[in-house]
């Protein structure tokens, strides 16, 4: 079971505009947190709609903001940072990617299995997708003397760095 899981029947889905605001708890978000290998995740909100497209196709159109720390990369020092992020997705059969093709926009495709949409998981793996992916601490400074260039294979680096050390 997902960590933010909101589900959405499909048979609740009717001509008009369907829309959702959701909010992680904080179960949700330490959850989250450790799925990511965050810190914390101190926010994560979104307001969401699904319209249908004909009888095969529904677009996911979202909006979410999310407040969250990270360990720098440099340091392990935490670095408090924030998301504020926009995305599409296409649900649809198979046969349905096949015929909207290109009609898509840039929007990812996804495929519709059973009858629901777990909006919150869609959420959930987009903000994944955003987060910093080497987060650094402001401060966070590297020696050029510590980098070390690797030379054929990783033992040889290590050997490098070792006699640096003994000097």
């Amino acid at each position: 079971m997902p960590e933010f899981s909101r589900i959405v029947p499909i048979a609740r889905l009717g001509s008009a505009v369907f829309r959702q605001q959701l909010e992680a708890t904080p179960s949700e978000r330490e959850k989250l947190a450790r799925r990511f290998e965050l810190l914390a995740l101190d926010r994560l909100t979104a307001a969401v709609e699904l319209r249908r497209r004909g009888d095969e196709v529904i677009v996911l159109e979202a909006a979410f903001e999310a407040e969250f720390v990270q360990s720098c990369v440099v340091t392990l020092e935490p670095v408090a940072g924030a998301v504020s992020d926009r995305f599409m997705l296409v649900y649809g059969s198979a046969k349905a990617e096949q015929d909207i093709g290109s009609q898509r926009g840039g929007a990812a495709f996804e495929p519709l299995n059973g009858d629901m949409i777990d909006i919150g998981e869609a959420v959930a793996q987009e903000l994944s997708l955003s987060l910093p992916d080497f987060p650094r601490h402001p401060d966070a400074k590297i020696d050029p003397e510590t980098l070390v260039e690797p030379r054929g294979s990783p033992f040889i680096s290590l050997a490098l760095l070792k006699r640096r050390e003994e000097r």
